[in-house]
């Protein structure tokens, strides 16, 4: 058994079980957030993981509210932003769970990785929903079990990819966060069992008549998930799929657009509302950043378009 984790508490700002280098280290993350926050945190994650190397091997419980603990290994460069408390991860996802606390609704957890927002949307300020969170790396899995545990083993875990039919693939990549199958060849990464979305469905996993937001984080086979998703996108489901600031042609939002029955909708900071698209245009626009992802959601749901038209209206008396 490793040593006990490091705590902070974002609401306070309190860390504690951190020796001198680590709290030094604590604030130098938390520092290099805040000024690279003003370049969509360009060259953080690499700093972070140079500056982890100094560290002893052990993990950060980041209590999130008072029923989210979210654990990782200190100095992880993907989430170590979390220690600035100034920070909002995929602001425009947590614009929508908020909103739908009293919904009662089931999150899949698509590359769920560590479990950020399965932790969060199973905690009671979100609504203590049920929550089936989905991850197919063996790097990643353990850290995305240990998470659940540490929250009372509140929401359900798989490993597995999702894809456009059942059957294996080979996941690889670099970094935890972008692990992928797509393109992977039978050379290098692991292989991992692939389903579709319906499978949920027929494995009994999920009814096809509730209520569900879906969040496709699988790094290139957005598409294949839609595909193998049919059944279950046609029920009050979201989609919130990642956009690649990498991609002007907006692969991801273009099949949705113009190959589903899908109603596609972006965050536009400008207007602060979710904008139905009709014209991709408006993601050149949004998608500045190259280095990161932009988060739009699909939906046929007459319930779900009501709850965002309704959304925006609150935001908009908020901003008068």
């Amino acid at each position: 058994m490793g040593q006990a984790p490091i705590q902070f508490d974002r609401a306070s700002g309190v860390l504690e079980g951190a020796n001198l280098w680590e709290r030094t280290a604590a604030l130098a993350l938390s520092t290099g957030s805040k000024i690279s926050s003003h370049f969509s945190h360009m060259g953080y994650n690499a700093c972070a993981n140079l500056l982890r190397k100094t560290l002893p091997e052990r993990n950060i419980a980041i209590r999130l509210n008072d029923d989210a603990v979210f654990e990782f290994p200190y100095g992880d460069g993907y989430w170590s932003k979390l220690l600035n408390r100034a920070y909002t991860y995929e602001d425009e996802l947590e614009l929508l769970f908020e909103d739908s606390i009293n919904v009662d609704y089931v999150l899949i957890d698509c590359g769920a990785n560590y479990g950020y927002w399965s932790v969060l949307v199973s905690s009671r300020p979100f609504g203590a929903h049920k929550v089936i969170a989905i991850e197919p790396s063996a790097q990643n899995f353990p850290k995305l079990a240990n998470n659940a545990r540490v929250n009372g083993d509140r929401f359900e875990i798989m490993k597995c990819a999702i894809g456009s039919a059942r059957g294996t693939a080979r996941l690889s990549g670099s970094k935890h966060e972008a692990f992928s199958i797509a393109g992977a060849t039978n050379a290098g990464g692991e292989e991992v069992p692939v389903i579709p979305l319906d499978n949920l469905i027929a494995d009994g996993k999920v009814n096809a008549d509730g209520k569900y937001l879906i969040k496709l984080d699988v790094e290139g086979v957005e598409i294949e998930a839609i595909k193998g998703g049919a059944r279950l996108l046609a029920a009050d489901s979201v989609i919130l799929c990642e956009e690649h600031g990498n991609d002007p042609d907006h692969t991801v939002s273009r099949y949705i657009l113009d190959q589903t029955p899908l109603k596609l909708i972006v965050y536009d900071p400008r207007s602060k509302r979710l904008e139905t698209v009709t014209e991709l245009s408006i993601l050149d626009r949004i998608k500045v950043s190259t280095h990161v992802g932009y988060n739009v959601f699909g939906t046929a749901s007459a319930f779900w378009l009501e709850r965002i038209d309704a959304l925006n209206a609150k935001t908009a008396r908020r901003m008068q």
